[in-house]
């Protein structure tokens, strides 16, 4: 009886054995499934992955720090044409001028 029940917890256990593999290959399948499911709704909607939203978020952080350069360009290239701009905030022989130079019309 032995050889028997021996032979007997043989099958069961290769039985168990065969059948803890199946498990194994349906949830590999499953998951596989899944996660190209997930894949198709998140193409679906259209969301971006990090590394792009990164890439997109540092040009922004450099474009960002460009603009800031060149205004404070902008406004001291505008004081020091502010200084220098003709026609002058007073014009010659105005009121409270004295009259022209030689060579310069006096104003009518």
């Amino acid at each position: 009886m032995t050889q028997t029940s021996n032979r007997l917890f043989d099958e069961f256990a290769r039985l168990m054995n065969d059948a803890a593999g199946m498990a194994s290959g349906v949830r590999r399948e499953f998951d596989t499934l899944v996660r190209h499911q997930a894949d198709r709704v998140l193409r679906d909607l259209d969301l971006v992955r990090r590394e792009e939203f990164e890439a997109v978020k540092e040009m922004a952080r450099l474009a960002r720090e460009e603009n800031e350069a060149l205004q404070a360009r902008i406004a001291a290239l505008e004081a020091k044409a502010g200084a220098n701009a003709w026609p002058p905030a007073t014009i010659p022989g105005g009121p409270d001028q004295p009259a022209p130079g030689p060579g310069i019309p006096p104003r009518i």
